[in-house]
């Protein structure tokens, strides 16, 4: 009730302000509203969105899979980590725009190239939260599982899955969070297609009904993802835990 509240009282400073400034740079929410219903009957939002929602997908699938494997190793092995440590160290402060360069500079203006991009700049944000779930397992549940002569296969079902779920759902947070950002970047700078892409034109078009719009948009999409699927994934990652008295 409160949060809707907050919204409701948002919207109306929002009405307001566009309604005293009588200007094409504020429009009011009504017009907002319009625009992306206009969008959704011509069929170019649906398009863009899923453009940008099919590289969202892929790349942080795959940074999140490489991410999982490469952290849970350097958290377990000391060697593998003081080996991988300054790459994941130099990826973690290189810019994201100097990545996005590059990338298509050496391996082109394609889906391969945005897809490299948004993986490297977020692989080590995974590999960070990975870590250091892996460095804070109970050695004395490793210990049973040696001598319960636990599989291989139930050791990462029994053991290590279900201690590393709560990092998992932490890296998924603020993967999804930053993989988007990127994407739509990447989405500016070299692709024909995706919300990026219409942002940077609107942009050069000074058309800010329509920034508006996707970004209101992309927000409220993002928030559906985040509660539908990140927040009870972080409930179930965590129910194994001794909840507080």
């Amino acid at each position: 009730m409160t949060k809707a509240l907050s919204l409701a009282v948002l919207f109306a400073i929002w009405e307001v302000a566009a309604l005293v400034a009588q200007s094409r740079l504020l429009p009011t929410p009504g017009t907002i509203i319009g625009t992306i219903g206009l969008e959704i009957r011509s069929g170019e939002m649906p398009f863009q969105f899923a453009c940008t929602l099919g590289r969202v997908g892929v790349a942080f699938t795959v940074a999140f899979v490489l991410g999982t494997i490469i952290g849970t190793a350097m958290g377990r092995v000391p060697v593998v980590d003081r080996f991988f440590d300054p790459w994941v160290v130099i990826l973690l402060n290189l810019p994201a725009l100097v990545v996005i360069i590059f990338a298509y500079l050496w391996i082109g203006l394609d889906e391969t190239a945005a897809i490299v991009a948004v993986v490297l700049n977020k692989l080590p944000n995974v590999i960070v939260t990975t870590r250091e779930g892996a460095r804070a397992m109970d050695a004395h549940l490793a210990e049973m599982a040696q001598v319960f002569r636990f599989s291989a296969l139930k050791r990462l079902r029994h053991l290590l899955l279900p201690q590393l779920a709560p990092y998992l759902a932490i890296a998924a947070r603020s993967g999804l969070s930053t993989v988007w950002k990127i994407v739509l970047v990447v989405e500016l700078l070299g692709r024909p297609n995706g919300v990026g892409f219409v942002l940077g034109t609107s942009f050069s078009l000074f058309d800010v009904t329509k920034i508006l719009a996707y970004a209101l948009m992309f927000v409220a999409l993002m928030l559906g993802v985040e509660i539908l699927g990140v927040q009870p994934f972080e409930r179930r990652a965590a129910r194994w835990r001794p909840r507080r008295v």
